[in-house]
């Protein structure tokens, strides 16, 4: 993971030069959203690098970039554009010793065998955020936010409600989100399955997420803070998160995050980890996905990072 510190320590040499007041729209976390939106007129350019790492057995490299255009739209609504990008590098990552692509992949032909590598356009976004209540006049933040995305084999529609309480006069902030993300994704048939099954004939594969989220941060000193993640990951197969029976995965993720935030400029970086707390419903216990406690499934890893940096104009 070295060639990480590089990048942070250059980014964060940046932000002493731009050093400014702090910015109240500012992204505190790097995987939970504030209530927090662009003033009317306000625009912003971000990019985020995510690196998703490890299995508890072979090789596992994810790396995922957005970059994002957002403007105020007006002081309570703020609309966004991402262009999504994806690179995989796994051989041997399933309990099974297998080459199985990560989740974002799935739609490509595997040798077991074989080291898997891949780059691709993922998807492209539109995003928008409208702040119900503000945590700065209202006591408790609300927003409401809306995402769906488009790709080559993909399409997904994601919606979340977003919390936000802040003490000592804004310098402690919490956050807490519930997210519901509906998936398809265009799988090619598996001649080993039942031929009379879907799965024998490329398909749409349909999955839900019913993500939980909650985080704090505290601002130590001018334009500096720091605080933690704790994330909650539910999968279902098909499109009813409300029947148990579709229940494939669970998992929970947790660590430290810090910000910086100036005048024109921000950086956020986080780091969570797998806890052994993960659960695998669709396979039994001599097929399962989850090692130690840790699930391997397609779309979970040991380890995740993730730098965004953002200027606004």
């Amino acid at each position: 993971m070295g060639y990480w510190k590089p990048a942070a320590l250059g980014i964060f040499a940046v932000s002493a030069v731009l050093a400014g007041p702090a910015r109240a729209d500012e992204p505190l976390f790097g995987f939970i959203y504030t209530t927090d939106t662009l003033p009317k007129d306000q625009s912003e350019v971000e990019q985020w690098i995510t690196l998703r790492e490890g299995r508890s057995q072979g090789d596992f490299h994810l790396i995922q970039t957005r970059t994002e255009v957002s403007h105020g739209v007006t002081d309570n609504f703020q609309l966004s554009g991402y262009l999504n990008l994806a690179y995989a590098n796994v051989k041997g990552n399933t309990p099974s010793g297998d080459t199985v692509p990560p989740e974002v992949f799935a739609d490509f032909a595997s040798d077991p065998d074989q080291r898997f590598r891949k780059t691709r356009l993922e998807s492209v976004s539109v995003e928008g955020i409208y702040r119900v209540s503000s945590p700065y006049t209202n006591g408790i933040g609300v927003a409401l936010y809306m995402e769906p995305s488009i790709g080559p084999r993909t399409r997904e529609l994601e919606s979340r409600l977003i919390l936000q309480k802040n003490f000592l006069d804004d310098k402690l902030v919490f956050a807490a989100n519930a997210t519901l993300g509906y998936e398809w994704r265009k799988l090619l048939g598996d001649p080993s399955a039942d031929p009379t099954s879907e799965e024998f004939v490329t398909h749409w594969d349909k999955e839900t997420d019913v993500n939980f989220g909650f985080a704090g941060s505290y601002r130590f000193t001018s334009n500096w803070s720091l605080g933690g993640e704790l994330q909650n990951e539910r999968e279902f197969a098909g499109l009813n998160p409300f029947k148990a029976s579709n229940r494939t995965n669970l998992a929970w993720y947790m660590g430290p995050t810090l910000h910086y935030g100036g005048r024109h400029f921000f950086a956020t970086f986080t780091t969570l980890f797998q806890m052994p707390w993960a659960k695998d419903y669709a396979n039994p216990p001599s097929d399962s996905l989850v090692v130690n406690g840790i699930s391997n499934a397609d779309d979970f890893e040991k380890y995740r990072f993730r730098l965004k940096v953002g200027y606004y104009f």
